[in-house]
C-alpha cells in the first residue's frame, strides 16, 4: 500500500501534532439537527447513556485489552469513553459512547484534532447544557426531513500557540440543550467538540476502524492512534466556552 494513503506520521503514536499551518481539511463536517426533547425526556436519555459509561469504566477487565486486542474504557479530551460494540470480520465499524466533561469546570478545552477515517457522530444534551461544535472549514448545516431547529453559528479566530502562525478562521455552531443533533465527519477533516453543562453525551460510529488498522499501520486498535492533533497542548476553557454563556 502506498504511504500516500496515511494520514499519520507514526502509525502507532497516540499524541501525534501536526503544523496547521500546513493543514488542508479532506472535507467539510455535515451537521443535522434532529429533534429537541422535553427536559425530563432528554435528562433521561443522557443519563441514562452516560452511566453505561461509567458502569464500563468501574470494571477493571475493560480498561485492559482482551483477547482481539480492544480496550473497551478510553479517557478522550471531551470525556470519558466506552465501546459498546466492536468490529468483527466482515464489519469494520464500531460504536462508542462518549459522557462529555464540562470544560468550565475542568477549566481546559479538547484540541482541534482530526481522525484517519470518517466518523458519524450522535450528540445529546440534556437541561442547562450545550455544546459547541468548531471547525477549520464552514460547517455544512443539512435540513432533516419534518426538522426545523435552528443552530446558532458564528465565527472566531482559531488561538495559536505560535504567534508567528496566520490566523486561522474557526467555524462554530452551538448544540443547544436537550437536543439530538447528527454530525458527519469526513476522514482528515479537522473538529472539536466542547461541552457546557454537566448533561452531554456523543454517540459515535467509526464506519472504517478496521480498515483503518491496515491504511496507517497500527498494530492494534487504539482510538486514541487514530486521532491526530492540531495543537501541542490542551488550551484553557475562554478558548472554547460559548460567547455570552455565564460561567456555571
Amino acid at each position: 500500500m502506498s504511504d500516500t494513503t496515511r494520514l499519520k506520521v507514526h502509525g502507532e503514536a497516540e499524541n501525534e501534532v501536526h503544523d496547521p499551518s500546513s493543514f488542508t481539511d479532506l472535507g467539510r463536517c455535515v451537521v443535522t439537527p434532529i429533534a429537541i426533547f422535553p427536559e425530563e425526556t432528554a435528562l433521561g436519555v443522557v443519563s441514562t447513556l452516560s452511566s453505561v459509561v461509567s458502569q464500563g469504566h468501574a470494571r477493571q477487565e475493560n480498561h485492559r485489552r482482551d483477547s482481539d486486542g480492544i480496550v473497551r474504557a478510553q479517557v478522550f479530551e471531551e470525556g470519558d469513553v466506552f465501546m459498546t460494540a466492536a468490529p468483527f470480520d466482515g464489519f469494520s465499524a464500531d460504536r462508542y459512547l462518549m459522557d462529555f466533561y464540562d470544560v468550565q469546570e475542568r477549566d481546559i478545552c479538547s484540541r482541534m484534532h482530526f481522525h484517519t477515517g470518517m466518523r458519524f457522530v450522535r450528540m445529546m444534551t440534556g437541561p442547562d447544557t450545550q455544546i459547541r461544535v468548531s471547525a477549520l472549514s464552514p460547517l455544512r448545516v443539512a435540513k432533516a426531513p419534518g426538522g426545523s431547529m435552528a443552530l446558532h453559528q458564528f465565527e472566531d479566530e482559531h488561538p495559536r500557540s505560535d504567534p508567528a502562525q496566520p490566523a486561522t478562521t474557526r467555524y462554530n455552531l452551538v448544540v443547544p440543550p436537550c437536543a439530538w443533533v447528527d454530525m458527519q465527519i469526513p476522514r482528515g477533516t479537522a473538529h472539536q467538540f466542547n461541552a457546557m453543562g454537566p448533561n452531554a453525551v456523543i454517540d459515535t460510529i467509526h464506519p472504517e476502524e478496521s480498515i483503518e488498522i491496515f491504511r496507517e499501520r497500527i498494530g492494534k486498535i487504539n482510538m486514541m492512534a487514530q486521532t491526530v492533533f492540531l495543537e501541542q497542548e490542551q488550551p484553557p476553557s475562554e478558548s472554547c466556552v460559548i460567547p455570552g454563556l455565564a460561567r456555571a
